[in-house]
């Protein structure tokens, strides 16, 4: 047995509550959706053969219309003729074709009637439909965002990323060393007469911009 047992069933389910219920709400709502759609399919299939039906009565009251206006015509023409009789048979005969027509309007309009129920019902039916597909999305957005949480946690509390960052600190530690003994090499050695040059070249630099500061100063005062 489905999940719904009839198409009432599924037009007055509340999906959410049916959710809450469940173990595994995954399943359930490919259940409910499978089950929709099987439905809309059954009840389509009935609806069309409603309206097949209906044309075909429609046909037959078309029919006995035709034989009623034949038998009236035939009773006039009996009447015309003085053969009452058969005018009477005439009369008969068209009498119980306006009963078939009787009968066949009643069948026509159950039909309608029962065509228009099952139009609202796929009305309703495609609307819980889209419903569940959008519940399934939902779930689906729901369960990766999960996942990928979950991936990230691992990925953060993992002892092998911080055994590697532990590696890089180290690494970085020795470059750090071979720098500063790089460096160490240039302590107590003496001054060249590049070093000389340049040290005088900064001192110029540094006396230029003094000079232009208190120019700028004595200007404001």
């Amino acid at each position: 047995m489905g999940v719904f047992s009839r198409l009432s069933d599924i037009v007055n389910s509340n999906i959410n509550s049916m959710l809450d219920r469940a173990e595994d709400p995954e399943k359930i709502v490919r259940l409910i959706i499978q089950e929709m759609e099987d439905t809309l399919v059954e009840v389509r299939a009935n609806a069309a053969r409603g309206l097949a039906d209906k044309k075909e009565v429609g046909r037959k009251k078309d029919d006995f219309a035709r034989r009623a206006k034949e038998w009236e015509e035939k009773a006039e023409l009996a009447i015309s003729k003085g053969r009452d009789d058969l005018a009477k048979g005439a009369i008969a005969a068209k009498r119980k074709a306006e009963e078939m027509i009787d009968l066949l309007d009643q069948e026509l309009k159950a039909i309608d009637e029962t065509v228009s129920k099952t139009n609202e019902d796929l009305s309703k039916l495609q609307a819980k439909l889209k419903e569940a597909r959008a519940k399934q999305r939902s779930l689906e957005l729901r369960h990766n965002a999960a996942s990928d949480s979950v991936k990230i946690a691992q990925q953060v509390h993992d002892g092998r990323i911080d055994d590697a960052l532990a590696r890089f600190d180290r690494y970085e530690r020795r470059i750090d060393e071979l720098e500063a003994e790089s460096e160490s090499w240039a302590l107590g050695r003496p001054r060249t007469l590049e070093d000389e040059f340049a040290e005088l070249e900064g001192e110029d630099a540094v006396n230029a911009e003094l000079d232009e500061l208190k120019r700028r100063v004595a200007q404001r005062t």
